[in-house]
């Protein structure tokens, strides 16, 4: 597995977070893709859906989400228009805190991810509109951190690159 870690900054449109990177787990299921919703969900990241990525704009204000690749290969945007496109594959894992824009830019045969949140937490879906911005500002201060890694639970990547906030 390898690690890549994001900073991104408010766009005026897409908050992001201003704390937390997104953290991208190249690799994490390459060999067992299959495995990564009962692995969220051991860790205690649950409330999990199975479909693809919305080709807009969007973030969670409320709540951080763990994206699993489940088949096929994918081209993300992340972090809003000023963010990085990002070359996803079966057995990938992006971790993204709450505030953090994602778009589907373009997807391979097969693409599908499975989504979960900590907790079980439940998430709005933003899309930069003026009139959820300062709710949302407020709302992803608030985001508690969670308490476990979601794909190695108690250590891991997550935990070491998400101390304070």
């Amino acid at each position: 597995m390898h690690l890549s870690t994001y900073f991104f900054e408010d766009d005026g449109r897409i908050p992001n977070n201003p704390v937390l990177p997104a953290l991208v787990y190249a690799g994490a299921f390459r060999t067992a893709p299959h495995e990564a919703e009962a692995t969220f969900n051991r860790n205690d990241w649950r409330n999990g859906w199975v479909n693809g990525v919305y080709a807009y704009h969007h973030y969670h204000g409320n709540s951080h989400e763990a994206l699993a690749v489940l088949g096929g290969s994918a081209l993300l945007m992340i972090g809003g228009e000023n963010g990085n496109e990002i070359e996803v594959q079966a057995g990938d894992v992006l971790v993204l805190p709450a505030g953090t824009g994602h778009k589907l830019l373009r997807a391979g045969a097969g693409f599908s991810v499975a989504g979960a949140y900590p907790g079980g937490m439940s998430y709005n879906t933003r899309t930069g509109n003026a009139g959820e911005r300062q709710r949302d500002l407020e709302d992803i201060r608030l985001v508690p951190l969670p308490d476990q890694d979601p794909v190695f639970g108690r250590e891991g990547p997550l935990l070491a690159n998400w101390k304070t906030k």
